[in-house]
C-alpha cells in the first residue's frame, strides 16, 4: 500500500476497521469517496459526526434515538400495554421491518452469559421489571435469541416477572408474532416459531393465559 499517498492510506486503514470491510473493499471505497465532490465527502463525514454527537438511548425502552424518547415510544398509535423484549436495537429493527408488531419494545442490551461474567444485573432486566410495575404492562413477548444465552435469559425473565406478577399479564414467545403464513414475523434466523417449545419458551408458556382485567 506504499504506492498510496498518506491521506488515502489513513482512510483505507480506518475503513478496514469497519465490520465486513477487508483491504480490497476499503481501497474501492476510498477510491469511490475520492471521486465524489467535496460537498458529497463533507456530507458523508458530517453524517458520521452527527451520528456520534446526537445518538442516545431512549429513556424508556433503550432503543437508539435522537431524542429523549424514541419514535416508537412517542407514537400514540402503538399499543403501550404490550412490549417485545429484544437483545439489541438491531433485533428491534428486524421486527419493525416485518410490520407485524404494533406494541412497544424493551432493549436488554445483551443476554445473561455467566461464562463471560454477565449476570442479570448487567443487562436491563431491572428496568424491565420497573416498567411492568409503573406502566401497567399486560403482555410481554420474549424475543431473545434461541442460543443457550438467549433461552436462559428468556427463562429468567419469565420466571422473575411471572413469579412476582403472576395472574397480572401474559408472557409469550416470539413465534406468536407471525406473518399470517405460519412463518416468523421477522427475518432473524436465530428465532423459532411458536411450535418449537424450548425450555425458555415452555417457561413462558407456563404463565401464558394468566391475564386478569386491568
Amino acid at each position: 500500500m506504499d504506492y498510496y499517498p498518506a491521506s488515502i492510506k489513513t482512510l483505507i486503514r480506518n475503513l478496514t476497521r469497519l465490520p465486513g470491510i477487508g483491504q480490497k473493499t476499503a481501497e474501492r471505497l476510498a477510491m469511490f469517496i475520492l471521486q465524489q465532490s467535496t460537498d458529497e465527502a463533507h456530507r458523508l463525514a458530517s453524517s458520521i459526526v452527527d451520528l456520534k454527537a446526537k445518538m442516545r438511548l431512549c429513556s424508556r425502552c433503550f432503543a437508539l434515538s435522537d431524542d429523549v424518547l424514541c419514535r416508537i415510544c412517542n407514537d400514540s398509535r402503538r399499543d403501550a400495554d404490550v412490549i417485545c423484549v429484544v437483545e439489541q436495537p438491531a433485533d428491534m429493527a428486524s421486527i419493525e421491518k416485518s410490520g407485524a408488531f404494533s406494541g412497544g419494545y424493551h432493549v436488554l442490551g445483551g443476554v445473561i452469559a455467566p461464562m463471560d461474567g454477565i449476570g442479570p444485573d448487567d443487562i436491563r432486566i431491572a428496568e424491565l421489571v420497573s416498567r411492568v410495575d409503573k406502566e401497567g404492562i399486560r403482555e410481554i413477548v420474549l424475543a431473545t435469541g434461541t442460543n443457550v444465552e438467549g433461552e436462559s435469559t428468556a427463562a429468567y425473565i419469565a420466571n422473575r416477572i411471572g413469579g412476582s406478577h403472576g395472574g397480572r399479564f401474559e408472557i409469550r414467545g416470539p413465534g406468536d408474532l407471525e406473518t399470517g403464513h405460519g412463518e416468523p414475523a421477522w427475518d432473524l434466523t436465530v428465532q423459532r416459531s411458536a411450535t418449537d417449545c424450548s425450555p425458555a419458551r415452555c417457561a413462558a408458556s407456563a404463565v401464558k393465559g394468566m391475564v386478569e382485567p386491568m
